[in-house]
């Protein structure tokens, strides 16, 4: 039997003349594998024939639209991730899913290689392999844009020799990537830092007219998962889809950042995360109604950390499973419902409330009825600054 590899399919040009071109240079049969994350577009049946059509000797859709929203995003949304605190991680999430699914392919059906179609200059290269590498290391990983010399003049040129069902249409000046939690536009005009995005980049989102009226949305939380939008019960996916459909007329969501990379460069990355923004806004406010100020002060700083492992491609990583676990638990009081205005490009939390409030109005309040003991308030002071005032006797002999 012909040795095996499974190849992470996307349906594009790429990866089409990537199952030929492996065979050509490894001599092993090809695996198609497209998972569904919610990104739209073709259908994955289409999909599905075309890698046969290209000389796959099976081709596998999965559909992980759930699987991802909830296995993935929402503990991200847990941790409010954004990595250089705008990022939601929209490709960094999906690339571990997909892993999850390359391995169980490859040891259900035999094949000893996982193949994907990254190039050597940007950061899902990283994410695919040492994903596989944490799960499944008798595995090996190889990449036809980078390992075999598969450049798209030659993609082009074989898909014509050899008859491959792919069209081709002028291309599009943008590589972009997506999913449910959010879209991804980088290259072409965008690689000029000065270069301001055209109407052209944005798809999940539309620049709204300046007469459209406001949004109102009420988000019903438990244990930091939405689970009601108006009080109608929602899956995190209804949730997400039901929010980029609401918040994208408005502009909302749109990203435009000087991005590190974690192969040491910089890059002018795009984003479109309609849903994603609403989420993270009302989740981060319900956490500072019910959460301990120091636990909160804390997990803040976590957060960080959890962005950049899952930026690194470090999903399976012990640390990501120990701060999962700490995260988790800050999630118990995270409960209530939070109610977000969007308009002109901004979700806006207006109202939060829940029965773990940690707000107490007799003691906040400024009018009568105040019980909070402010006499208490300068011996406070006094014991809070000692140090200092130590220190600055010391410093000024």
């Amino acid at each position: 039997m012909s040795e095996r590899v499974v190849l992470a399919y996307s349906g594009g040009l790429d990866t089409s003349v990537g199952i030929g071109w492996l065979k050509d240079q490894t001599g092993k049969e090809v695996v198609a594998l497209a998972v569904d994350l919610g990104q739209g577009g073709e259908d994955m049946d289409t999909i599905r024939q075309r890698a046969l059509d290209c000389g796959a000797v099976e081709s596998i859709v999965v559909d992980a639209k759930d699987e991802f929203a909830n296995d993935f995003v929402m503990p991200a949304l847990k941790a409010n991730a954004r990595y250089q605190k705008r990022y939601p991680l929209v490709s960094a999430l999906s690339r571990p899913v997909i892993v999850r699914h390359l391995v169980r392919v490859a040891r259900e059906l035999s094949c000893d290689t996982v193949a994907h179609g990254c190039t050597g200059k940007g950061n899902d290269q990283v994410r695919f392999e040492a994903g596989v590498l944490a799960l499944a290391p008798e595995l090996s990983n190889i990449a036809p844009i980078r390992d075999l010399a598969l450049t798209r003049d030659k993609a082009i040129a074989y898909a014509e020799e050899h008859n491959l069902p792919i069209e081709q249409s002028k291309k599009n000046p943008y590589s972009v990537d997506k999913n449910v939690w959010g879209r991804t536009v980088e290259t072409g005009p965008l690689e000029d830092p000065w270069a301001a995005p055209g109407e052209d980049v944005w798809e999940y989102t539309q620049t709204p007219p300046g007469d459209k009226p406001a949004d109102e949305v009420t988000i019903t939380f438990q244990h930091g998962i939405p689970v009601a939008l108006d009080g109608t019960q929602v899956t995190p996916l209804q949730a997400i889809q039901q929010l980029n459909a609401l918040a994208g007329p408005h502009g909302v969501g749109r990203i435009d950042i000087m991005e590190d990379r974690l192969v040491g460069i910089k890059s002018r990355e795009v984003y479109e995360v309609p849903g994603a923004e609403v989420l993270i806004n009302a989740h981060e406010e319900l956490e500072n109604l019910v959460m301990e100020r120091d636990v909160n002060r804390y997990k803040r700083s976590i957060e960080a950390d959890w962005s950049h492992l899952v930026y690194d491609g470090l999903w399976y990583s012990g640390l990501k499973r120990s701060l999962d676990a700490f995260i988790d638990d800050t999630q118990k009081p995270v409960s209530g419902e939070v109610r977000v205005r969007i308009h002109q490009g901004a979700a806006v939390v207006t109202g939060r409330k829940s029965e773990q409030s940690l707000y107490d109005f007799d003691l906040a309040t400024y009018d009568t009825g105040d019980t909070f003991d402010q006499s208490h308030a300068k011996g406070f002071i006094e014991l809070w600054a000692m140090p200092g005032k130590i220190a600055a006797k010391r410093d000024s002999k």
